[in-house]
């Protein structure tokens, strides 16, 4: 029996060795604290945390790293997972380095026994470069929608509002939150909303899309809408859009020729 527990302790060892080795050479930056201080960093996570070498921040306490508005959350996130065990998944954070700068991270923390002792293993992931990609494709998206939805002035307080390619909710919420805006710095008095170049279109995006005649009325400005195909009138009619106080037309040219522009 006892030579059984002797191999069961060294496969334990072998194993706490090679985990030790797969933690120290991870490129996550990998905390464990126990009680709230922290007893072990691997490289990484120096590194990530700017400080001069492990032994700086062994022995201190974890929530040293966290901003003042996050503490008490922490706080309370630590207890339910040494407590409770529970399972946070990944989440974005900010933590504070040891040079005074502030770094977002997605963190992933897991209850483990440490020595004997219950433990919150915590891993972080430098997420910079992902949040300034973010950032970026947020403006080039704008950016976007700016170009392909511009209000074209046809005549003096008159201008054209074409819609072209895919409209998601993304891009149907930009339209009904700019437009207002754009129709006052135009000094319009009529906007023809032209549905011709639309080739999809969903019951959400419809929604939004004709919430933009209502936004339009109550400022005072007409609207005109043309190039609705059968299936986008079928879609409102599903949404209990009343069309009948709408003036629509089949194309732009004689929305136009409604308004008196000869052509």
């Amino acid at each position: 029996m006892e030579n059984v527990t002797n191999e069961e302790h060294q496969k334990l060892v072998k194993n706490e060795k090679m985990y030790r080795q797969i933690v120290e050479h991870s490129r996550e930056s990998i905390i464990i604290h126990v009680d709230g201080k922290i007893v072990y960093i691997n490289p990484a996570g120096v590194k990530l945390l700017r400080a001069s070498s492990s032994e700086e921040i062994i022995g201190t306490n974890i929530l040293d790293i966290i901003p003042e508005q996050d503490k008490a959350a922490t706080k309370e996130r630590i207890r339910k997972i040494l407590e409770e065990n529970k399972k946070f998944g990944l989440y974005d954070h900010e933590i504070k380095r040891y040079d005074g700068t502030f770094v977002e991270v997605e963190v992933s923390p897991t209850y483990i026994i440490y020595e004997n002792k219950k433990a919150v293993q915590t891993s972080f992931r430098d997420i910079t470069q992902r949040k300034e990609a973010e950032k970026i494709l947020k403006k080039a998206l704008k950016d976007i929608n700016e170009l392909s939805a511009p209000l074209v002035p046809v005549l003096d307080g008159i201008a054209v509002l074409p819609l072209v390619g895919s409209i998601d909710s993304y891009r149907a919420k930009h339209l009904l939150k700019n437009i207002p805006s754009k129709i006052k710095e135009q000094s319009l008095e009529c906007l023809i909303i032209d549905f011709s170049g639309i080739y999809t279109v969903d019951t959400m995006v419809a929604e939004y899309l004709f919430k933009i005649h209502d936004v339009l009325r109550l400022l005072g400005v007409q609207s005109i809408i043309t190039g609705i195909r059968p299936d986008i009138a079928q879609t409102a009619v599903q949404l209990g859009i009343d069309l009948s106080s709408v003036l629509t037309f089949a194309t732009v040219k004689q929305a136009l020729q409604y308004l008196g522009v000869k052509g």
